[in-house]
């Protein structure tokens, strides 16, 4: 999807997204009280086909803008189909789904996926670390060669992610005061969840919340550039 097909209200904040590798950024920092890795979880009234339930893994959040991922949103393309275009041979489940990451750059690939005490092959004798830490146990990367690793050798929880989510400065924070995002803690369960329907309402069961009983409907702005 071009610049110009993006929906308003979907800003990409600087980032590198080179064809081998990517910085995802710190995923340490803090802007605005927002402190990732963490989980916004997309309120009943955002109507938004691409953000509508969702679940979204917040990677990066700085003054110039937020980043995250789409997390229960699987396509009906197969890993090893999307692999398949790479010249890549997926040696895990056939049936595995790659997911729908957010509408920005959706042909840019992302790998979420477990590491062990030993690792997975990922990495780069030249470059250095190609991978980067999400939560303990769990990395990610934007790196082709990580990715044929993965492939060759599937760890025991793996989501290819396809596009990501951005929002520009200030927005992300705008869109929480105004009630369209609640957050909560990321969590190897919720990511890598067995049932991508179940993800959204799981997830607001991990902050003591039954999502039926939240409210539907929230004061809008008539600014269009407000607009998810």
């Amino acid at each position: 999807m071009d610049e110009k097909e993006q929906p308003e209200g979907d800003a990409r904040p600087e980032h590198d997204s080179g064809e081998d590798t990517a910085d995802l950024g710190s995923t340490d920092s803090t802007t605005g009280g927002l402190e990732p890795p963490l989980l916004l979880l997309a309120m009943p009234q955002v109507l938004d086909p691409f953000f509508h339930k969702s679940v979204v893994l917040l990677v990066h959040q700085e003054d110039s803008g937020s980043l995250g991922f789409i997390v229960n949103r699987p396509t009906t393309a197969s890993v090893s189909e999307v692999l398949s275009g790479l010249d890549l041979a997926w040696q895990g489940d056939g049936e595995q789904l790659a997911y729908f990451g957010g509408p920005v750059e959706p042909q840019l690939g992302t790998v979420l996926f477990s590491v062990d005490e030993a690792g997975p092959p990922v990495g780069d004798p030249e470059e250095g670390p190609t991978a980067s830490e999400v939560l303990p146990g769990i990395a990610m990367s934007q790196h082709i060669g990580d990715l044929a690793g993965l492939a060759e050798q599937p760890p025991d929880s793996l989501r290819l992610i396809l596009g990501y989510a951005g929002w520009g400065d200030g927005q992300l924070e705008h869109e929480i005061m105004r009630n369209d995002w609640m957050t909560a803690p990321a969590s190897s369960a919720l990511l890598f969840g067995d049932d991508p329907e179940t993800i959204w309402s799981r997830a607001f069961a991990s902050i003591g919340i039954d999502p039926d009983t939240l409210p539907t409907w929230t004061q809008r702005t008539d600014d269009p550039s407000e607009a998810n």
